[in-house]
């Protein structure tokens, strides 16, 4: 619950972000907090506290908000390749 919720949390930090070097830290940190609620629907899943069902749906989700985070980091870096 706590990975998943701060994956948002750090998002909307990056936005007030002082400078876009502080706006990539906070996006790095809600891609790290997504791969591991990733881990953890994957885990809930197995151990049949999820369903497949529920666990594809949010597994899925958690892929597209991966690619999404992720695209726009390779966007920054190709901006600034130094950073």
């Amino acid at each position: 619950m706590r990975s998943g919720t701060s994956i948002g949390a750090n998002v909307e930090e990056s936005i007030g972000g002082q400078s876009e070097k502080d706006f990539y830290a906070k996006l790095t940190i809600s891609y790290k907090e997504a791969r591991e609620s990733h881990y953890w629907i994957r885990l809930l899943t197995t151990t049949d506290y999820l369903t497949k069902e529920e666990g594809d749906l949010l597994l899925h989700d958690a892929e597209e908000l991966l690619k999404i985070i992720g695209s726009i980091q390779k966007t920054l870096r190709s901006k600034n390749p130094n950073s």
